[in-house]
């Protein structure tokens, strides 16, 4: 479906944040016989509604809402909306199209466009293909889940998209190159369980994109590729790190040294694979990497690491803190511990509760040395799930302050303490940005 389809009908948008403004503002451009906004939660919480998308579209809460939905030809539904709401269901179940504004601007883009996916690696891969490609001459505009709405983006020749598994979910186009970085339970309650998140992740790539780019050494991504054809980046015939001919480690094209991996200044294994992927991209767009290898070291040299995503903030003391705040799984903290395990280690883990299973972290630190600090709320639960393992010293703290002040009583100098939480930001914090601000403050008030 294309926006230009909604023209004369009864078109209702589903939350009212930046996303459905923006689809607010577009659609009103396509002369729908009706248009509304809607927000399934009460009145007193529902965001302001205000500006020029008010003046085209008047917003509905509650009951009202859910009367409005029902009546509506065409449901455009903003990405925090998740698939398992009781309305979308039966929107569904009633024959009531249900799309979202980045399925809208992928049916007349798709082929102008790098759209990036994964439950870790998809914003700096995404991020990375952008900074090469305009180091390189050749012009892209980058947006998509890094809170610019696709529907707000600027026309151009080429676009480079990080996208959700909330955004994937709706698309019925792939983008030209369609690429994915790697795979692990996420998100379970807003898609259904974890068979429904890979479906909802990997529908990216069902939809014919010219090329499809995986990060071969996920075995879990692997698996659930099946027999769909797509391009491995990491492995040894392609883009893969690997000893150098001096010893130290080398990105190479198959047999071909590159440059040294020194260079991308971004720590872990996982950084390596989302710089095979990126490059792996730009040979998809055309770009011939070995022909192009000193320009592609001085790019991959000036790229900046993304905000709260192992973020180091020095200190006095000789302790590294690092803010790897966006982790939210036991998964993306796990690549997190990985990238500092040869270094004393504190780190530290808990917030909002999801029920998550943290079983695979636990294997993960079997064998491992260093000192985990759990905070509320999940914190007490991961720390029950660690507290008999050899080499863990597990404790609690009754909040990140507190557990930036044990974590310097414990940590020599030299060592990391790596907030990675493994758990969402929410009821102990605004979001993700108030946690790290949070962990800042704690650090310089403690320094």
């Amino acid at each position: 479906m294309r926006l230009s389809d909604l023209r004369g009908r009864r078109v209702v948008v589903w939350g009212t944040g930046r996303e459905g403004r923006a689809a607010v503002t577009a659609i009103a451009a396509q002369q729908p016989a009706e248009l509304v906004a809607v927000e399934d939660r009460p009145a007193g919480d529902a965001l302001p509604w205000g500006g020029a998308p008010a003046e085209v579209a008047a917003v509905y809460t509650g009951e009202q809402a859910h009367e409005r939905l029902l009546a509506a030809e065409v449901v455009v539904r903003s990405p925090g909306v998740p698939q398992t709401h009781p309305w979308v269901i039966e929107l569904r179940e009633r024959g009531v199209p249900v799309t979202g504004g980045t399925a809208l601007w992928m049916a007349d883009h798709a082929a102008r466009t790098v759209g990036v996916t994964g439950s870790k690696g998809k914003s700096t891969t995404a991020s990375l293909i952008s900074h090469l490609l305009t180091v390189l001459g050749r012009a892209n505009v980058f947006g998509g889940n890094i809170g610019v709405p696709l529907l707000n983006l600027p026309e151009a020749d080429r676009y480079v998209l990080e996208l959700s598994s909330y955004q994937c979910s709706d698309l019925t186009d792939s983008p030209r190159v369609a690429v994915v970085t790697s795979l692990f339970p996420e998100h379970l309650d807003a898609h259904g369980g974890e068979r429904e998140y890979y479906r909802d992740k990997l529908n990216l790539i069902d939809h014919g994109p010219e090329v499809t780019v995986v990060n071969g050494t996920d075995p879990r991504l692997l698996a659930e590729l099946g027999s769909r054809p797509a391009i491995r980046a990491g492995l040894p015939d392609g883009f893969h790190v690997a000893s150098g001919p001096d010893g130290t480690a080398w990105v190479y094209a198959g047999d071909r040294p590159l440059f040294i991996r020194a260079l991308l200044p971004l720590v872990g294994r996982h950084n390596e694979s989302n710089l095979c992927v990126a490059l792996t991209v730009l040979e998809a767009l055309g770009i011939d990497c070995v022909a192009e290898h000193e320009a592609l070291a001085r790019a991959v040299a000036t790229f900046t690491g993304l905000p709260h995503r192992l973020a180091e903030i020095a200190d006095p003391a000789g302790i590294t803190f690092v803010d790897d705040t966006l982790s939210t799984s036991p998964y993306s903290a796990m690549h997190a511990i990985e990238a500092y395990e040869d270094r004393p280690l504190t780190v530290i883990v808990g917030g909002a509760d999801r029920g998550l299973d943290y079983t695979p972290l636990r294997e993960h630190l079997a064998a491992r040395e260093l000192t985990v600090i759990g905070v509320p709320d999940s914190g007490p639960r991961i720390i029950g799930e660690l507290r008999d393992l050899p080499g863990v010293r597990a404790e609690l703290a009754e909040d990140l302050v507190a557990a930036v002040r044990q974590a310097r009583r414990l940590t020599p100098a030299g060592g990391v303490v790596l907030l990675s939480p493994a758990a969402p930001s929410y009821g102990q914090f605004r979001n993700f940005e108030h946690r790290s601000e949070v962990f800042a403050q704690a650090i310089r008030d403690t320094a």
